[in-house]
């Protein structure tokens, strides 16, 4: 049974979710060789003050 995790920052609409959400349900459909209802994801969305590249927070300075 495949299990998706998808982090990435919050702000994106209900529709985009659900969209992915077939999108990758296919590919595992297609490429895994499971059933539709074999194929979980989670959505994670984390808000840019807790997300960091290179060492430094999204949306300040860097350093």
């Amino acid at each position: 049974m495949p299990m998706i995790t998808v982090e990435w920052l919050e702000g994106r609409t209900r529709q985009q979710k659900a969209q992915l959400a077939d999108a990758l349900t296919k590919a595992c459909v297609e490429i895994g060789k499971v059933s539709k209802d074999q194929v979980w994801i989670v959505f994670r969305d984390v808000k840019r003050s807790d997300w960091a590249m290179a060492g430094n927070l999204l949306g300040e300075t860097p350093t």
